[in-house]
């Protein structure tokens, strides 16, 4: 495991840690030892999924784990579940790579417990601390159960969340189990611009916030009518399913 002492101490005191810079680093060390890891991605939408799956199957086996709860609607979180299994599926197709997928129940109320009391903090606030943390934790606690070497969160390519923050709570977060966290800002060296440029080369659909109820309403956000979409969506597609793509745990101490 990295500590974040020593990532802080491979820059200068005064200069900003580049996590992406790290994330380099790391990939470096697998390829001289020719190892391909497998890393357990928490991942909130097709969007940011994009790059982050091109950059990472370059070297390591990756699974997409959506766990979501924070999404509201319920329709809603299922349009965008559906967008993520599609585009995994096509990028496989397409690409060769094998990139697996699995989504936790969809527990809203237990999110909402999280955060209570921080409904009415700005974007970026509080609430998106807690946020991030409660998901991060759970990506974790998956990543060891089912024997992964990392887990990480294809967050960090969004220019509209805190790199710096989720990593800080990744590092934290990783001593609470036996697995290592993975260190990433997928949005630089152009990262957000090319998952941009893929949303359109697989015509993915790009929400308009980041699916908080609370961060909803400060945006204006028509929730209703969002619900309406996102219900005629899943009307039309909830007979398609992607068995091909679905994630299977197999103990490492079987044969």
């Amino acid at each position: 495991m990295l500590s974040y002492d020593e990532i802080r101490a491979m820059f200068d005191k005064n200069q900003k840690i580049n996590y992406d810079l790290v994330l380099q680093k790391l990939v470096a060390q697998w390829q001289a030892a020719q190892t391909k890891p497998r890393i357990l991605l928490h991942s909130c939408c097709a969007p940011c999924s994009t790059y982050t799956l091109e950059y990472l199957t370059q070297f390591a086996e990756v699974t997409v784990y959506f766990d979501n709860p924070n999404i509201h609607p319920r329709m809603e979180y299922e349009r965008r579940k559906h967008v993520q299994q599609q585009f995994v599926q096509d990028f496989n197709e397409k690409t060769g790579n094998q990139v697996t997928f699995i989504s936790a129940e969809y527990q809203p109320s237990a999110w909402i417990k999280a955060v209570a009391g921080l409904q009415r903090e700005p974007e970026g606030g509080a609430r998106c601390k807690v946020c991030y943390s409660y998901r991060l934790d759970r990506v974790a606690e998956k990543a060891q159960e089912w024997h992964f070497d990392y887990f990480g969160s294809a967050l960090t390519i969004s220019p509209h969340k805190n790199a710096q923050l989720i990593n800080e709570l990744g590092l934290e977060i990783q001593y609470l189990y036996d697995v290592s966290y993975l260190p990433s800002d997928f949005k630089k060296r152009s990262g957000y611009k090319r998952s941009v440029e893929m949303c359109e080369e697989y015509d993915i659909y790009r929400q308009c916030y980041c699916g908080c109820l609370f961060a909803a309403k400060l945006q204006g956000i028509d929730v209703a009518k969002v619900n309406r979409e996102a219900t005629a969506y899943y009307n039309a597609h909830k007979h398609e399913t992607f068995e091909n793509i679905a994630f299977t745990f197999h103990s490492p101490n079987k044969a």
